[in-house]
């Protein structure tokens, strides 16, 4: 009996221990961050994604990579959900998070030839990152929430590298615009700011429009085109007659008693349309069905009317003129209505939308965004997105530090001062931290295509006699004060991506012992019930 294996698990349950695990794992991560590498910075190359549907996106959005390449590996989906929290959180930064991850994994592995453990380093990086947020803290610079300016290098420093550079500052202008126009105190609802797309013109004629476009045409070709001074009723009930909720029939025998049923469900319909013109609306916008009929009665009345309205451009329409959504025609009056200074059907090519215009302090806005194909469409829309990020995360903290590599120069630098103070072997986690860090301007430099080497020679020099804006400018490839250059970010940045960064790191570093299935396990629970 004693010479007898014992089995644990069933033979289709893979298992890496210690060593092995790590260094996986470890590659894994790593491979990760080579992906992204290239595409860090202004001078950032994109990436081409091509689905088995033959979908194409032309990218260089770290998250938005990294979410279409459909990973597989257990830790380098970890990398992922790294660029999935930065993106939810401050909507910029996915591709520093992952890039620090997979070199805080790279100086790991040299630490664990070292022979020193895991947890050791764990220990270490847990105390640099702190240190990092105290450092931020002190590095970074309060900025006025009424400084336009400030707000606009921000977003700028945002879309840079996303191919909206030519019109990057007409972008910045529509960003900090809208986000100022929804801006409530404190509160600022970036989902208040619709991003519409049209195929079409030039991306230079994108737009900020002060009330809603949406995707909807007006359900008759008899209504008016354009309404002007228009009164908008929002209703989220049909203008149709409702059908019973249980299978009912009708039992006609003669004609005079069809003709008295049809005519019961016209005066019905011309009853609701009635009490909407009472309410002296000149617009409907209805998030159900509006049946043939009263669309007839609308058109004859001259009023705009679209149907199956979005809840989400309902709600927004409501933000933007002021409007109620009503739930009961009963309660249709005058009070309930929004107001804009026009609403008008636009055609674009194939495709017909509804604007909303002139809305009177709008607390919902919507960017339409003009461009030559599909592709560069959704570039721009990303890009807009993580300016629109940068510039809300500005306004919340009301902190901002300095871009072109800069921050990160300086906080390695004090990291290895602190880690001097250390005795133990933490000192050696500290200072590859520190290293990690490093490998942001050195990307940065290697993407410019200028050495990484000379510039981060160069970099800490500067830093260390003291010049703690000096960071790359990559438009004229020269290092100078970044403050003055205007290459600025918000302080949230880089706090969450080092906090990310280190969480994700130390979670990988102290994996040994991966174990996989890939049995169909409800049969092997009928071959055990069968035994």
């Amino acid at each position: 009996m004693a010479d007898k294996p014992i089995v644990l698990m069933p033979e289709d349950v893979q298992r890496v221990i210690g060593k092995d695990a790590q260094r996986n794992n470890i590659f894994a991560a790593k491979m990760v961050a080579e992906i992204v590498k290239t595409t860090l910075g202004p001078k950032g190359m994109d990436k081409m994604l091509v689905s088995p549907t033959n979908d194409i996106i032309i990218t260089n959005d770290g998250v938005t990579i990294l979410n279409e390449m459909e990973i597989e590996h257990p830790a380098a989906k970890m990398m992922v959900e790294i660029a999935q929290t930065q993106e939810s959180e401050v909507g910029d930064g996915t591709t520093t998070a992952v890039m620090i991850t997979g070199k805080l994994l790279e100086n790991a592995e040299k630490l664990l030839d070292k022979k020193i453990h895991p947890t050791v380093i764990a220990r270490g990086y847990r105390m640099a990152a702190d240190k990092c947020q105290e450092f931020l803290k002190e590095i970074a610079i309060k900025i006025s929430p009424e400084d336009e300016e400030t707000l606009k290098q921000i977003a700028m420093t945002a879309m840079t590298g996303k191919g909206a550079e030519d019109a990057k500052e007409k972008f910045a202008d529509i960003i900090v615009k809208a986000v100022k126009q929804v801006q409530e105190g404190k509160d600022i609802d970036i989902d208040n700011i619709k991003i519409e797309k049209v195929k079409g013109e030039g991306i230079s004629d994108t737009e900020l429009i002060s009330g809603i476009v949406f995707d909807k045409e007006r359900v008759s070709y008899d209504m008016p085109l354009s309404v002007e001074n228009a009164k908008i009723a929002l209703i989220d009930f049909p203008l149709e007659l409702k059908s019973p909720e249980i299978d009912a029939k009708l039992s006609i025998s003669s004609p005079e008693q069809l003709q008295s049923f049809i005519a019961q469900e016209e005066a019905a319909i011309k009853s609701m349309i009635e009490r909407v013109k009472a309410s002296g609306a000149n617009v409907v916008f209805c998030q159900k069905g509006i049946d043939d009929f009263a669309q007839y009665l609308l058109a004859k009345a001259g009023i705009y009317a679209c149907r199956r309205v979005s809840r989400s451009d309902m709600e927004k329409i409501s933000k933007a003129t002021g409007g109620k959504i009503v739930s009961n025609l009963n309660e249709l009056t005058s009070n309930e209505l929004g107001t804009a200074d026009r609403v008008e059907e636009v055609k674009h090519g194939e495709d017909r939308l509804t604007y909303v215009r002139g809305c009177k302090n709008p607390k919902a806005v919507t960017i339409l965004i003009h461009g030559g194909t599909e592709h560069v469409i959704d570039e721009i829309e990303r890009a807009l997105k993580d300016g629109l990020g940068d510039v809300v995360c500005s306004l919340k903290s009301e902190m901002i530090v300095q871009g072109g590599g800069a921050i990160e120069i300086e906080l390695a630098k004090r990291l290895r001062e602190f880690s001097r103070e250390l005795s133990g072997r933490e000192q050696l986690a500290v200072e590859e931290f520190a290293s990690a860090l490093e490998f942001i301007p050195a990307t940065l430099a290697e993407n410019a295509g200028m050495d990484p080497i000379d510039v981060l020679t160069e970099l800490k020099s500067r830093h260390d006699s003291g010049e703690i804006n000096a960071g790359l400018n990559l438009f004229t490839n020269n290092i100078e004060d970044v403050l003055e250059s205007k290459i600025i970010e918000p302080l949230k940045i880089k706090s969450q991506a080092i906090n990310s960064a280190t969480e994700v790191a130390i979670m990988i570093l102290r994996i040994d012992d991966v174990i996989a299935s890939s049995g169909d396990k409800s049969k092997n629970s009928n071959e055990k019930r069968e035994f």
